[in-house]
């Protein structure tokens, strides 16, 4: 099949290049000329593990391509996928002005069926807004003959697991208002279900609110966990044992059930905020998801009141080692990473950072700055001289460190652990003064 992919960010370059994997014609549109011509020659604006080699190959093998011109590519392709940003506004609301737009511009191009598809995360109602754009400007260009169809279909990427994700998907959710589409959509996705994961045909409201709904339901989990972890240090108990005990029932399971430094990232807390936004914009009250923001936002406040309460209330002058940036492991994504407050807020306190990310760094350096914090390549070397070691993204690396290497090269051994990456009994065993998030000092 031909596909047209405009917007080559995230969601866009992976969808685009998972297309061209499975053998249709895909072409990625972009406005940005620059990054058109560097994907061209293979330079990923993104690190996702494994696109850059799938990008090289399918571009090699011509069946993907890079443009940024949609003409050159619309009048060829059935399917017009519309992936690009969707940012909050003041208010919480997702900004649509990108999403629309790319509308107008498809109603003012096709000549023929097209399926305009919603790939970018959008709120209740936004297909409407989309199917009138395309349709106003048709009319314009007196040509409302022409038909089209809209579909809402939303991602559930995880950033570091994306092609794996979007290859063997726990399903496919697809919002359109007529068995047609529905089969054509169940066509394009055909060789990404043989694993017999489901393919969910619904109405376009139910679907794009499906898209917030999962990742409203996932933020939840991390907020619930991250207040237990807080009643487990006021009482004793051990977060982790909790983990265990609860994520065994089936109706619970285990994932996203870590306490720590909250959730961050490009989704989580951009949908939490829509879908809480949308309730209000219907006259509902979303009393849980409210709290799922607060109890997120406290817990980064609460891992520099456990740095400040061990120095006593100051750190200026101190040099803490900082090992991990991005919001998770296997990402350069800086959006919303815990590392940002925590450093402003110890910065602002009078210390210093030597920072280590494997991947991060240059973004990090853009967005946190360069004022009191050096970036080192190698994460042994943020702990030469240093006061304290604060652990901030849960990296492989960092998982199984080399403790007598650590001690020699730490000012002193004290460690706060954001990600409750080793066992407290153990680093007191190794002489470490070790806080953690929700677990006793054994």
């Amino acid at each position: 099949m031909k596909v047209t992919v405009v917007g080559t960010g995230y969601v866009g370059l992976v969808t685009g290049t998972c297309f061209a994997e499975m053998g249709n014609d895909v072409w990625c549109v972009d406005i940005d000329a620059k990054k058109i011509e560097n994907l061209k020659n293979g330079i990923i604006p993104i690190y996702e593990p494994g696109l850059e080699e799938m990008v090289a190959r399918n571009f090699s093998e011509g069946r993907l391509h890079f443009t940024t011109d949609i003409k050159e590519c619309i009048d060829e392709t059935l399917f017009v996928f519309i992936a690009v940003g969707t940012p909050p506004d003041e208010d919480g609301s997702a900004d649509l002005q990108h999403v629309i737009a790319v509308a107008r511009e498809v109603g003012r191009l096709i000549n023929k069926y097209t399926i305009v598809v919603n790939k970018s995360t959008v709120p209740v109602g936004t297909g409407e807004k989309v199917r009138a754009a395309v349709r106003e400007e048709l009319e314009k260009r007196g040509r409302g003959e022409v038909e089209f169809d809209i579909v809402s279909n939303p991602e559930f990427l995880k950033e570091g697991n994306a092609i794996e994700d979007f290859i063997r998907p726990d399903r496919i959710v697809v919002g359109v208002d007529n068995v047609r589409t529905g089969e054509l959509m169940r066509e394009l996705y055909a060789p990404f279900v043989r694993n017999g994961h489901p393919i969910f045909t619904m109405d376009i409201l139910s679907s794009e609110l499906t898209k917030y709904a999962a990742n409203a339901m996932l933020a939840t989990r991390i907020s619930f966990m991250n207040e237990i972890s807080r009643l487990c240090e006021a009482a004793g108990a051990d977060i982790e044992m909790i983990r265990q005990g609860i994520g065994s029932d089936s109706r619970i399971g285990m994932p996203f059930l870590y306490a720590g430094l909250g959730y961050g990232g490009s989704c989580f807390p951009k949908d939490v905020k829509a879908i809480v936004q949308t309730a209000k914009e219907f006259g509902v009250t979303s009393q849980i998801l409210d709290a799922v923001e607060d109890v997120n936002k406290q817990q980064r406040e609460l891992f520099v009141q456990k740095v400040l309460a061990y120095y006593g209330g100051t750190v200026k002058g101190l040099t803490f080692a900082v090992w991990g940036l991005s919001f998770k492991p296997q990402t350069d994504d800086m959006r919303e990473a815990p590392a940002i407050d925590i450093i402003h807020a110890l910065r602002e306190k009078g210390a210093t950072f030597r920072a280590h990310d494997p991947v991060a760094m240059e973004i990090a350096s853009e967005i946190i700055g360069k004022n009191g914090v050096e970036y080192v390549s190698n994460y042994y070397d943020a702990l030469k001289g240093a006061d304290a070691l604060l652990l901030l993204t849960e990296w492989h690396q960092f998982r199984h460190p080399d403790f007598a290497k650590m001690e020699s090269l730490l000012k002193k051994k004290v460690v706060f652990d954001g990600r409750n990456q080793y066992d407290p009994a153990k680093m007191k065993e190794l002489g470490f003064e070790y806080s953690c998030i929700g677990r006793p000092k054994r």
